[in-house]
């Protein structure tokens, strides 16, 4: 795989250990093919996990629940989580040094504050995600976090909104944001800024009438 400059760049940044980084692009702007290679040749324990179990199998991962112990619906600041995991699961997250979220623009500020939860409990309490280092990979102009109305009235009370970023866990650290540029699916610039404005919700009818 030939890197471009950002893909250099982010792996620039996983290496050293400090770095949380969020990677963002268009759909086609190989962001999956991009986190196999990183894989690959990070060379650090890393774990895949996605919010949905197709996300989870598209990353050739987990899903967040289950790697976890979460449960499903809103879980608030103060609600403890009583877990308890087997001695291999215990192994596997005290051995985590990258954890590698694909979508994440699916997963909500309370999920990913649970996940600081429990690896603040087998690792490091002191420090956000119990010093794991995070690869937060999607764009946030496709899926959005669930969330049923009664579950945002109870949660807006701790956060500003339902995305990822609004983790308290999260606003706790520093991390980088890498746009990918280059689309490598479509190779009609034509095509390709029609298919940006109904991603930008930009579209009109003259759009539309060229996409049927």
């Amino acid at each position: 795989m030939i890197l471009t400059e950002e893909m250099q760049k982010i792996m620039n940044l996983i290496q050293d250990d400090e770095n949380n980084v969020f990677v963002t692009g268009k759909a086609g702007s190989g962001k999956t093919t991009f986190l196999k290679y990183l894989i690959e040749k990070s060379g650090k324990n890393c774990i895949v996990a996605a919010p949905t179990g197709i996300a989870a199998i598209n990353a050739g991962g987990v899903t967040l629940h289950s790697l976890f112990g979460i449960p499903f619906g809103p879980i608030t600041p103060y609600d403890r989580l009583e877990n308890k995991f087997s001695e291999y699961k215990v192994e596997l997250l005290l051995k985590m040094e990258l954890l590698i979220i694909d979508e994440i623009s699916m997963v909500r500020a309370d999920l990913l504050d649970a996940i600081d939860s429990v690896l603040r409990r087998y690792r490091d309490r002191y420090k956000p995600f119990g010093g794991v280092q995070l690869l937060m990979i999607g764009d946030l102009q496709q899926l959005a976090p669930v969330v049923k109305e009664t579950e945002w009235n109870m949660l807006n009370h701790y956060y500003d909104t339902s995305y990822f970023f609004g983790s308290l866990a999260l606003k706790k650290t520093t991390y980088a944001t890498i746009e990918l540029k280059q689309v490598y699916r479509q190779n009609d610039p034509y095509f390709l800024s029609l298919l940006n404005k109904v991603r930008e919700n930009k579209a009109d009818e003259q759009t539309l009438a060229e996409l049927n």
